[in-house]
């Protein structure tokens, strides 16, 4: 255990150095002895945890990649969180979804005993054409990538409702505005209606959204209104989370 706060006493002290320090200041601002800390270093670089550049050591890619995996932890745990709020203040399952590498991808998906998700019966990806999620992606990308992401996923019949074939829905798209919320009734699963939010943040494509049953559809346009107003003030949260 003395060894791991060792270690880590010197990597704090060498991240307090953006510039590089040598070995015998180190040694002195984390408290060590001089074998030790060399023979610390000397376990840190090979570990790629320290970098060693004309005597001075830096924080090594080992070190970056933990930090990165924090920063998108904590991305992720924003996401969650804001989910999870909205979920038990509106009363309905939200998912949040990305378009990615030309695929549609639920990130995360909030729900409870009272409140239970939509179950993936047929591959979201797939389906892109029959839910909520996939229409308010689809409205949000170029008419190129719209056409290249159907001739890749055809539209199929999903349930009665879906709608029949790539160029009504193609119509319904460019119909759609920017900022409206996108509903679907029944089209994704029979006795389930869904709303979904659009975000855009640079280039990337995304959706906040809502699912309730069939016979509570009159509160789906009020709750994804609502739904809506909420993200619209929380709008810097959402950005720095959309990556994850």
């Amino acid at each position: 255990m003395g060894s791991v706060q060792r270690a880590m006493r010197l990597l704090e002290t060498v991240a307090g150095h953006p510039y590089g320090a040598p070995a015998k200041q180190l040694a002195r601002e984390a408290g060590l002895a001089l074998p030790t800390t060399y023979h610390l270093l000397r376990t840190l670089v090979h570990e790629g945890y320290l970098r060693r550049d004309k005597g001075l050591f830096f924080l090594g890619e080992a070190t970056e990649r933990l930090t990165g995996s924090g920063a998108e932890q904590k991305r992720r745990s924003t996401v969650v969180d804001l989910l999870a709020h909205w979920r038990d203040a509106i009363g309905v399952p939200v998912y949040y979804a990305v378009y990615r590498e030309g695929e549609i991808d639920v990130v995360c998906v909030s729900e409870s005993s009272a409140h239970p998700a939509v179950q993936e019966w047929a591959d979201f990806r797939q389906t892109g054409h029959a839910h909520a999620v996939g229409q308010c992606l689809l409205s949000q990308l170029d008419e190129e990538a719209r056409r290249d992401h159907l001739d890749r996923h055809p539209v199929l019949p999903v349930t009665p409702y879906t709608v029949r074939d790539a160029r009504s829905l193609l119509r319904r798209l460019e119909r759609t505005r920017r900022t409206d919320p996108v509903t679907e009734r029944q089209e994704y699963v029979l006795g389930t209606v869904c709303a979904a939010i659009p975000i855009t943040v640079g280039t990337m494509a995304a959706t906040v959204a809502i699912s309730l049953p069939a016979h509570q559809a009159d509160r789906l346009l009020p709750a994804a209104r609502r739904l809506q107003a909420e993200m619209e003030r929380l709008v810097g949260s959402l950005a720095l989370s959309i990556s994850i």
